[in-house]
């Protein structure tokens, strides 16, 4: 399955559903705990994963946030599905991180602002119809 790389079409299917759990961006030589995602850079490992974890761990950690997966299956290939959200939410002033997954994009914005940031995505997707 490849996914959908039509932008008309992934921002018309756009379903966006806000994870209750809290998430924050730890780094260290290796992932630690249980993250939900990990990413391997020339400083060090990110790891993402849940607030309580990293807590119990004591792990430092920064950038505490919500994830809005985006559940249409978005292609790997499709252009401007991340520009177009992120400019939406950048428009509102709501900071986002992006992961693109092979099913999914998740972004990843402050907990104070997912509310916000999903009725933003919702009302986009409302206007696309």
């Amino acid at each position: 399955m490849p996914g959908e790389t039509d932008l008309d079409t992934l921002l018309s299917a756009l379903e966006p559903a806000l994870d209750p759990v809290e998430y924050v961006y730890c780094t260290g030589p290796a992932a630690v705990g249980d993250p939900i995602a990990t990413f391997r850079e020339a400083e060090g490992v990110t790891s993402i994963l849940p607030r309580g974890e990293a807590e119990r761990l004591g792990i430092p950690f920064t950038f505490p946030c919500r994830r809005i997966t985006l559940t249409v299956h978005s292609s790997l290939e499709a252009v401007g599905l991340l520009a177009r959200v992120a400019a939406l939410l950048a428009e509102r002033g709501i900071g986002v991180n992006a992961v693109a997954a092979y099913y999914h994009d998740h972004l990843f914005v402050p907990p104070k602002r997912a509310e916000e940031a999903i009725e933003a995505l919702r009302t986009a997707r409302r206007n696309r119809r």
